[in-house]
């Protein structure tokens, strides 16, 4: 029997790998919202001007084989704070439910270790206010999951303006009055009123450095959570990133736009970083949290290349993502890492470069990719990398399992289980179902096997010790 869940998270302490003296990096999370695989420099896109990312991605580990957790927004950020599965939590689709209180988060793990810790940006992971909770989701803000300050929207808001309708949209979050009325932005449980004008990126970032200026000034390690709503819709580029794109259609402009503006912002962060003297020692790592969004790909204007699909489906596009890792302390050259990876390793990766364990009890889906960052050996996962995406209104039923080479999912409403080799067929051209059945049996049968675990975890096997 396969067990699934891996229970141990750290092998070294941060003292055998570093100088005794030295102090715990600070660790930043930057994660943008819909953001493609082909949507970057980095990832070999021409047109789309990422200057910052593009340069800490070659000088940092570029990953070019990272998966979301889900095909789309909460369930993948549950994932990035817990090392855990998203159906082990319950949370099988968009704000459907408030991360669980007894869950362990970087955050609350962190702070045990003396680090101050602070959130920027879109958390969806819950309702900020408890007066304003509807009947899909609950009451779960940053501040009840380890987090000092929190500057954030509980969903989507307008890339620019993010407190107006933009011009022209019509759907979810529009108001007759101009008026945003999708999401607002909380600061420690209040309401914020004043430098909500302009771009989005900028607006986060202006929260996220003085907490960052704060932490240093105390002489105390941070970890800090920074979560774009970029490049989400609704999309819009202010007058100044329009004017950087202008040859192409407005609604690239805009999308382009937008992006250019948040890598600006991240930009902005490591000049910072650097201008305090603290760039050398800390971690910074980014990714989005699923493919490009639907819209925008029918649009033109969004990429997953060279992948096929979008958001809210299990091709590789829907999970696939950009990520790297920046530590210019530890990582002097930069290498491009083909290792399988997901946004489930980010919680043993950081307790395991900090040398924190966790109770053996507690079941991980993650793996450290500690040995990534300080090795350059050729490395085999030997955890499968699962996604599950679920919508009760409308029968919507996805999984994908990657093992190795080879991947089982049903990537769309109404398909049956395909089986895909990765190595060969990364654009998952040619279904192996008929033709390797005995292989195909054998993956679902393990991911039926996980099936079970999910299910025992989130009915409450994981919280009774």
């Amino acid at each position: 029997m396969l067990l699934y869940g891996n229970t141990s998270t750290t092998q070294k302490t941060f003292a055998d790998t570093t100088n005794t003296k030295e102090k715990p990096p600070n660790i930043i999370l930057i994660m943008a919202d819909d953001l493609g695989f082909g949507d970057v420099g980095f990832n070999e896109n021409k047109e789309v001007l990422t200057p910052q990312m593009d340069y800490m991605a070659k000088k940092g580990i570029t990953f070019t084989n990272f998966y979301a957790a889900a095909p789309l927004c909460s369930p993948t950020r549950a994932s990035v704070l817990t090392g855990r599965d998203p159906f082990r939590q319950g949370i099988f689709a968009a704000h459907t439910e408030g991360m669980r209180p007894a869950e362990k988060t970087i955050p609350e793990l962190l702070k045990v270790e003396g680090y101050s810790t602070g959130f920027f940006g879109k958390w969806h992971l819950g309702w900020l206010e408890p007066d304003k909770v509807e009947s899909r989701g609950k009451y779960s803000p940053p501040w009840h999951h380890g987090y000092d300050e929190t500057f954030a929207t509980k969903s989507a808001v307008p890339t620019w303006d993010p407190t107006k309708t933009p011009k022209g949209w019509t759907s979810w979050g529009s108001q007759e009055d101009g008026s945003w009325g999708g999401s607002i932005y909380i600061r420690n449980g209040e309401p914020v009123t004043d430098n909500l004008e302009g771009d989005d990126s900028r607006i986060i970032m202006d929260r996220a450095i003085p907490f960052i200026e704060n932490s240093i000034n105390k002489q105390q390690s941070f970890f800090a959570t920074i979560w774009f709503h970029t490049p989400h819709e609704p999309v819009v580029a202010g007058p100044e990133y329009l004017a950087k794109y202008p040859n192409l259609p407005l609604g690239k402009q805009h999308y382009y736009g937008s992006i250019t503006a948040m890598d600006d912002q991240i930009g902005r962060l490591k000049d910072f970083l650097k201008a305090q003297d603290v760039l050398e020692n800390t971690i910074i790592f980014f990714c989005s949290d699923n493919g490009p969004a639907d819209p925008q790909v029918r649009k033109g204007n969004a990429s997953a290349k060279p992948f096929k699909g979008h958001k809210h489906q299990m091709w590789e596009g829907g999970l696939r993502v950009p990520s790297f890792v920046y530590w210019p302390g530890k990582i002097t050259d930069g290498k491009i890492s083909h290792y399988q990876s997901s946004t489930n390793d980010y919680l043993p990766t950081i307790l395991d470069i900090l040398g924190v364990t966790l109770n053996k009890k507690h079941v991980l889906d993650g793996v450290s990719l500690k040995p990534i960052i300080f090795s350059d050996q050729n490395l085999e996962r030997l955890i499968p990398i699962a996604s599950g995406y679920k919508r009760l209104y409308n029968g919507t039923e996805l999984y994908a399992f990657v093992k190795g080479r080879y991947k089982i999912c049903i990537p769309e409403k109404g398909d049956k289980m395909m089986l895909f080799d990765l190595k060969n067929d990364p654009g998952e051209t040619n279904n192996l179902a008929a033709e390797k059945t005995e292989l195909l049996n054998s993956m679902i049968a393990e991911l039926e096997e996980l099936k079970i675990s999910w299910k025992q975890s989130r009915e409450g096997k994981d919280y009774k010790w």
